[in-house]
């Protein structure tokens, strides 16, 4: 077995899911997930498939985020992952229906950090052992940081 580590892309303003799933309609059903969550939002969508044809199916409605969908999971090389790639939106708007999706198995992030998969290589194929999201922690929150957080919930409307 070869391990490797694979840098996924995130473009700016924008916020990542990378998961592992299991049956061909992922790809619709994640459109309609996203799409009727949260209809202003712009994304892309790719899962690939592990057996028959092995293709990476795509839905969404931004083209450049559905090629940076494409990108991240042709690089990973792992079958049953998808990969969806949100702007205008961020995951807490739509993971928990995402993870209540049928065909979704689990979630490696969800983030807007930079990403690093940690892929491990057999003969059979490609699976990823696990992500690394974002930096290690500096330091504990101070009463400031700590201000900072609860004035940054409030000014994007996520607390009263």
């Amino acid at each position: 077995m070869d391990l490797k580590v694979v840098k996924i892309s995130v473009p700016a303003d924008c916020n990542i899911i990378l998961g592992q799933t299991h049956f061909i309609k992922t790809a619709e059903d994640l459109y309609e997930v996203i799409a009727t969550t949260v209809p202003h939002a712009k994304f892309g969508v790719a899962f690939t498939e592990a057996s028959g044809p092995c293709l990476i199916r795509t839905e969404g409605n931004d083209p450049e985020l559905i090629r940076t969908c494409v990108k991240n999971l042709q690089d990973i090389g792992a079958g049953h992952i998808f990969c969806v790639v949100l702007k205008d939106a961020y995951p807490i708007n739509v993971l928990n229906p995402i993870k209540n999706c049928p065909e979704i198995c689990s979630i490696y992030c969800a983030t807007s950090n930079p990403v690093e998969v940690v892929v491990a290589a057999t003969q059979q194929g490609n699976g990823i052992i696990g992500v690394i999201d974002g930096f290690p922690p500096k330091r504990i929150e101070t009463d400031t940081d700590r201000s900072t957080r609860k004035e940054f919930l409030r000014k994007i409307g996520y607390k009263l």
